[in-house]
């Protein structure tokens, strides 16, 4: 898929899938903009793909959102491409869910994809064309225990995601969101009592997983770089599930 000459912007581009959309998006030939809260990992990732300097900050803070987008737009003159990735998550149940974990996990996983998306849509509007892809979770659309938080943000998500490629179907800009199952990434292992060993993570995948093993961040990456194509050029509204089976039992 060629992007030459358009510019994508991905939040939560310093590592996991969010830096496997990175590397998809250069190697397929566009402007990439890394924005994420860890430093060094971003500028190690846009040094990798030959990206100019990332853009750091908190995508929970509207400001900063309005920021990233104008950086996009000051360098490149043109926003194609939006990446919703960044993501966190904590492990509890209600009672072992303080209000400040709440309100972090809504304010990275749902303010921070409506607020950059927000962002996104007036200079995606003035070109008359634009596409963003969110990233929501198996745990969007079914419930998992032991989550409560992260479940209720990425049913935000994806109602979010409809209900912004309704508003603005009109306005020649695509909204979709893959919903990936278990992937091999820092987010899988963090937040556990005990860090999980590769052997652990190997047989989460062989015993939870139909396809008997977890997914690499690039296989979610292809998804995202489909769903920002022309060739998903008839696809708006829709959650893209990347599972292996997961969900289909």
């Amino acid at each position: 898929m060629d992007f030459r000459g358009k510019t994508a912007l991905i939040t939560g581009g310093a590592s996991g899938m969010g830096a496997a959309c990175a590397r998809e998006f250069a190697s397929a030939g566009a402007n990439v903009v890394i924005v994420d809260l860890n430093g060094p990992l971003a500028k190690t990732v846009a040094a990798e793909i030959g990206a100019r300097e990332p853009v750091i900050g908190d995508v929970g803070d509207s400001a900063f959102c309005n920021q990233a987008v104008q950086t996009a737009l000051d360098r490149h003159g043109r926003l194609d491409i939006l990446v919703n990735c960044a993501g966190i998550i904590h492990r509890a149940d209600a009672q072992g869910t303080s209000d400040e974990n709440w309100r972090r996990v809504m304010a990275v996983n749902v303010d921070g994809v409506f607020f950059m998306s927000r962002a996104a849509v007036a200079p995606m509007k003035k070109q008359g064309r634009g596409v963003i892809v969110n990233f929501g979770s198996i745990w969007g659309g079914v419930g998992a225990a032991g989550v409560v938080a992260y479940c209720t943000s990425k049913g935000a998500v994806h109602n979010l995601t409809r209900a912004m490629a309704l508003d603005h179907v009109k306005d020649g800009i695509r909204i979709n969101a893959v919903c990936p199952g278990e992937v091999n990434t820092p987010m899988l292992a963090s937040g556990r009592a005990t860090p999980p060993t590769p052997e652990d993570l190997k047989k989460l995948g062989e015993t939870m997983v139909p396809m008997g093993r977890l997914a690499d961040p690039v296989e979610i990456a292809r998804v995202v770089v489909f769903l920002a194509s022309d060739g998903a050029s008839y696809m708006t509204g829709s959650m893209v599930t990347v599972d292996a089976g997961y969900t289909a039992r």
